[in-house]
């Protein structure tokens, strides 16, 4: 029968020595015997090269002292976390409970933040949230550029955040989040069916451009405040279209833009947002409506163009008319206009002519 036990521990070893299911102490480097004629005793040993030291009677082996400048406890609750650097390495994040890292072989530090604050700020954050496990313990937000991120914490707003990372304590409280793009943006309404006051159905496209200048009161105003001003958009083309003709449309759509917008800003106020412009692109009418307005423009130019005609006949007259009246009270003038007609003649044909005293008509001799 064995009496003693022979136990060799090394440098970077400790055995960890149990009697009877209770912790009795540490052993250190070197050779030990150990009397246990009733087989009561029980040595593990463990690495320290492993930097944590792992055991599930954990809590009795701190509660005896003996990792006293050996080790760093960690003792953690409810409200506190962990952050674990060895050898100037961020390790993990601890939840709460009980830990130890063996000093001896490693350069540890542990760093306690306090749950309860459900932001999460360290100068560290983008090394931090890269280790394994972080995302049990922090759920992490990037607000993108051109946005801004609302942050809830169990329904009360807690931060209207501008561009960068974010990170929250799962545990400390529930946690919504919500982007809002606070860019210029430009919706299309498209397909949009309207009769007009004089019973024609007509199909619009419209562009609406806005930018959200208050995200608090966009996010709180409606669960979906682009969907609603899309909404509101329609509501405001049917009310300003619908009381007019085809003809005024048509013909002043400058003039219901204009309504337009400023009908739509007066919606879009309650949602946080500005219109930037309301306007419409296009003005489509149905096929037989269509032929029909082409022929009436198609005479109502027919019609311009005859009147123009016709002033430019009367103009005309009136001008040989005055020519008339010049050359009968001056016959001088009309001998210079006989001489410009012999000249272009000249011109193109052979020409004898032989002039008299009472002007060139009467003594035209031979004219080839």
């Amino acid at each position: 029968m064995l009496v003693f036990k022979r136990i060799k521990v090394r440098s970077y070893e400790k055995g960890l020595v149990f009697r009877e299911g209770e912790f009795a102490g540490l052993l250190h480097r070197g050779k030990h015997w150990i009397l246990d004629p009733l087989h009561r005793q029980r040595v593990e040993l463990v690495s320290m090269r492993e930097t944590w030291l792992r055991h599930p009677k954990l809590d009795l082996i701190v509660a005896s002292g003996a990792l006293e400048g050996l080790a760093e406890v960690v003792d953690l609750d409810d409200k506190q976390r962990g952050l674990v650097w060895v050898d100037g390495r961020f390790e993990s994040i601890l939840e709460p409970g009980l830990y130890a890292l063996w000093t001896g072989q490693h350069e540890v530090r542990v760093e306690i933040a306090d749950a309860r604050a459900a932001r999460f700020e360290h100068a560290e954050l983008a090394t931090l949230i890269r280790s394994p496990g972080a995302e049990r313990q922090l759920a992490v937000h990037v607000v993108p550029e051109g946005q801004v991120g609302l942050f809830y914490l169990d329904g009360k707003l807690e931060q209207v955040a501008p561009p960068g990372r974010y990170a929250f304590w799962k545990a400390a409280a529930e946690l919504r989040v919500f982007m809002v793009d606070v860019r210029e943006i430009h919706l299309d309404i498209a397909g949009q069916e309207i009769l007009s006051a004089d019973n024609v159905t007509l199909r619009l496209n419209a562009q609406l451009s806005y930018r959200v200048i208050d995200p608090r009161k966009a996010v709180q105003s409606a669960p979906d405040f682009s969907q609603a001003l899309y909404r509101q958009a329609q509501l405001a083309l049917r009310e300003v279209v619908g009381t007019r003709t085809l003809e005024s449309l048509l013909a002043d759509k400058e003039s219901v833009s204009a309504e337009l917008e400023r009908d739509i800003r007066a919606r879009a106020e309650r949602f946080g947002v500005e219109v930037l412009g309301l306007g419409i692109r296009d003005i489509i009418l149905p096929g037989e409506m269509r032929d029909l307005l082409n022929r009436v423009t198609e005479a109502r130019k027919a019609a311009e163009a005859a009147l123009i005609t016709r002033r430019e006949e009367t103009a005309a007259m009136r001008s040989q008319l005055n020519t008339a009246r010049l050359v009968e009270n001056n016959p001088t003038l009309m001998r210079m206009r006989e001489l410009e007609v012999l000249e272009k003649i000249a011109k193109k044909a052979k020409l004898n002519v032989v002039l008299g005293e009472k002007g060139l008509a009467e003594r035209v001799v031979n004219l080839l």
